[in-house]
């Protein structure tokens, strides 16, 4: 995990519900994860420093993620029951989206904390109802 006393670190609930994870789908999670939240700190960087370079990337990698997580929680789940954590997990993901075409660091900060938590919220809500365990 990245040490945020060094690196900003913008998926850290998400990156710590996924870790540990004994299963292939967790583990995927975790690894779009942290693609994803290099791709931030890049975003971030360049939100800074009033340049446009790596937005692309960030939005894929945050498809990426949210694919990530579907795939985690099931088909049928997040179209059903988990329809409420796959609109928050998309809605938060389109703020992100604003955010960084309107160049606007503050909602940007706000914004990932909203997906990472909607996000971390569908893994450990999954890992509960499956009971999946933690290594």
């Amino acid at each position: 995990m990245p040490n945020p006393a060094r690196e900003p670190t913008f998926l850290p609930l998400t990156m710590s519900a996924a870790g540990g994870a004994d299963d292939d789908e967790s583990r995927t999670v975790r690894d779009r994860a942290e693609l994803a939240d290099r791709a931030a700190a890049d975003c971030w960087l360049s939100l800074v420093a009033g340049c446009t370079s790596g937005r692309q990337a960030l939005v894929d990698r945050l498809h990426d993620l949210s694919e990530a997580t579907c795939g985690y929680a099931g088909m049928r789940w997040w179209l059903g029951h988990g329809s409420v954590h796959r609109r928050r997990v998309a809605d938060a993901e389109d703020r992100i989206d604003d955010a960084v075409r309107e160049g606007d660091g503050a909602e940007f900060a706000e914004a990932f904390i909203g997906y990472d938590q909607a996000v971390a919220t569908v893994v450990v809500h999954v890992r509960n109802r499956l009971g999946k365990t933690v290594t």
